[in-house]
């Protein structure tokens, strides 16, 4: 049933879709897999996709396929983190405070200036704004039309990849922020 109701008879096009994403650097958007696969419709691949997605759901799979950063991932699930760091003999780069203090207000207040960031903060932010743009979490997206015209900020794809965010609208709301914190469950930056 499942072949004709994908690519007119072309089961072949999740196992595609499958390759496709495990070796690419990046995610996949549709409009990249559309023009990588222009045997196949729009429709076609969205459905498998999904099918695949649903597939990779299962508890006995390591491995998800997720939509991140406009488009299409396959991934290790978080489960088998332990066990993948220990492949890599190495731990994540992580973020001090005062980054992911910067970084937090850039992604909820965005675009923003460096002003305006370290009113918030109290505190310089020259260092961890550095860091963030080495790291290409942030970009710098033009300047502000104010006196001075000052840089302004804004996250990037890689942040959305990175914090496994389909688009910034995925971030948690403030309150839900502050409900996490109170529980001890911030899951976006551990």
């Amino acid at each position: 049933m499942e072949s004709t109701a994908i690519g007119v008879g072309r089961p072949e096009i999740k196992a595609i879709l499958e390759g496709l994403l495990l070796v690419a650097t990046k995610p996949l958007g549709l409009k990249e897999l559309t023009g990588l696969l222009p045997e196949f419709s729009k429709d076609d691949i969205l459905i498998a996709l999904k099918l695949l997605q649903r597939e990779y759901d299962d508890q006995c799979h390591g491995l998800e396929i997720r939509e991140v950063a406009g488009g299409w991932r396959l991934q290790s699930k978080s489960k088998v983190r332990e066990w993948i760091l220990r492949l890599k003999e190495s731990t994540p780069a992580k973020l001090g405070r005062s980054s992911l203090e910067t970084l937090s207000i850039i992604a909820y207040k965005q675009p923003v200036t460096r002003a305006e960031i370290e009113h918030l903060r109290g505190v310089d932010s020259s260092g961890p704004l550095r860091i963030l743009l080495d790291r290409k979490l942030i970009k710098t997206a033009g300047r502000k039309e104010v006196p001075g015209r000052p840089l302004i900020y804004r996250t990037t794809k890689r942040f959305l990849e990175v914090f496994d965010l389909k688009d910034i609208s995925d971030l948690p709301s403030l309150a839900e922020l502050s409900d996490m914190e109170d529980t001890h469950e911030l899951p976006l930056f551990k």
